[in-house]
């Protein structure tokens, strides 16, 4: 099954926030460590979150191969590591803190980067001649950096998508998946078969507790600007947040009104599970990242299960194709003094082709590099071409590195939650107190 970095945004937030107060007083600095001799015979310590047996034999393999290519270089990996104890080891320093560490939370590359707890790769990069827009495309670019400062590099990505159920298409006489969001209102009020106060399908569940429904992963395809060139919140002043939310509340009225909706939301199984509600058919369509279809497959859905990108704004429909991507980062611990026999180990996991593949392979994610993507070796389900195409598209975006890691999307999330509801009947009074939240938070956290 492949790993997903799911959308658990309110307790990653939570581990953001007490990520930051704890490497507040960190002070490894980036070049400290690197006067080692990349050719000597060394021990790294790679800390990495994978758990499940078949991931963890995974990343064996591929430290397996390196070690192949670096026969003098052992490294030690350890599993199931948490963002919380890498930010605690990373602060300790000392013998028992890891060379190496990847994290699936994007989010707290701001404070990993902010705090100097991982080093800057930039010389390493430089050094070894890598060019960074030939190697991996540009969102990957964007959340692996902050503040000028590149800590990390992808490792694999996530891409996110439109799951459908084909069998409930054809039966509705709908012949393909929706391009753009009025297509997608029409398609999901034709899918939608209600039921007294409830529903025998719906056609797709808009409310922001709806499994991957995040304000985040909606405001992709409006082409978000999160802040502006002062590094101040952007949510009430770009277009594209009062857009998305009018679209996304105008839907819930749609398919019966929020309370129906949760009502029925409540009857949902667990969003890990095999009764997740796609599985089950009791929604057609779904938002969802590349691990889903796997999930899928091993629940043994009862119907054809299709694949598409997430449709695009009217206006914006030469732009269909694109997503909201993420993935897991890996970089150096600043406290490490093996940083240039580190970095060999980095470089290999980030940028040989033949190495992402495998790992892509191996843990059906998306590769992070140009050059995997494009991979003949690549051996993955057909329908995975089209998370291939989304983390290739040129406007595919991501939600932006910040000081204090995911806690901006938080507040939006939050501001999401009381608009759907109508606790919060004006949108852009509402915006512009969340934007004010979202730059007092930031200010506070510097």
């Amino acid at each position: 099954m492949p790993v997903p970095r799911r959308s658990r945004i309110l307790r990653a937030a939570v581990a953001s926030l007490a990520l930051a107060a704890a490497l507040a007083g960190c002070t490894g600095s980036p070049a400290g460590g690197a006067q080692d001799d990349p050719n000597a015979p060394v021990t790294l310590t790679f800390w990495h979150g994978w758990s499940a047996p078949a991931e963890v034999a995974a990343v064996d393999a591929n430290i397996a191969r390196f070690r192949e290519a670096h026969p003098h270089i052992t490294v030690k990996a350890v599993p199931n590591v948490t963002d919380e104890k890498i930010q605690q080891a990373l602060r300790a320093g000392g013998s028992g803190a890891p060379d190496v560490v990847s994290s699936f939370t994007t989010d707290n590359v701001g404070m990993f980067c902010s705090s100097g707890a991982l080093a800057d790769l930039s010389p390493f990069i430089e050094k070894s001649g890598i060019d960074l827009a030939k190697t991996f495309p540009k969102a990957r670019l964007d959340y692996t950096r902050f503040d000028g400062v590149r800590c990390a590099l992808p490792l694999l990505g996530d891409a996110y998508g439109l799951y459908y159920n084909k069998d409930a298409f054809a039966q509705a006489g709908i012949t393909a998946p929706p391009r753009t969001w009025s297509e997608f209102d029409r398609v999901a009020r034709k899918l939608t078969k209600h039921r007294g106060d409830s529903y025998e399908r719906l056609g797709f569940m808009p409310v922001f507790h709806g499994y991957e429904t995040t304000p985040g992963h909606l405001a992709a395809q409006w082409q978000p600007t999160y802040f502006d060139a002062d590094g101040r919140s952007a949510v009430a002043t770009d277009p594209a947040f009062a857009a998305m939310f009018t679209w996304q509340k105008n839907l819930v009225a749609k398919l019966g009104g929020f309370r129906k909706l949760e009502k029925y939301r409540g009857t949902f199984g667990d969003e890990w599970g095999a009764r997740h509600p796609f599985h089950t058919g009791q929604v057609a369509m779904q938002l969802d990242g590349e691990w889903r279809l796997g999930m899928t497959a091993d629940a043994k859905v009862p119907f054809e299960v299709g694949v598409a990108p997430l449709p695009v704004p009217d206006d914006q429909a030469a732009d269909y194709g694109k997503g909201y991507l993420s993935g897991t980062i890996v970089g150096i611990a600043s406290t490490s003094a093996k940083q240039n026999a580190a970095w060999q180990l980095v470089k290999y996991l980030t940028t040989d082709t033949d190495a992402v593949v495998a790992f892509a392979n191996e843990l059906r994610n998306v590769p992070s590099t140009h050059a995997a993507l494009a991979s003949p070796k690549l051996r993955l389900d057909p329908r995975f071409r089209v998370f291939l195409d989304i983390a290739r598209h040129p406007r595919s975006n991501t939600t932006p590195a910040s000081v204090n890691g995911g806690a901006y999307q938080v507040t939006l999330q939050e501001f999401g939650y009381r608009y759907e509801s109508g606790r919060e009947p004006d949108l852009r009074a509402g915006l512009e107190r969340t934007a004010a939240q979202i730059d007092t938070d930031i200010a506070k956290a510097r």
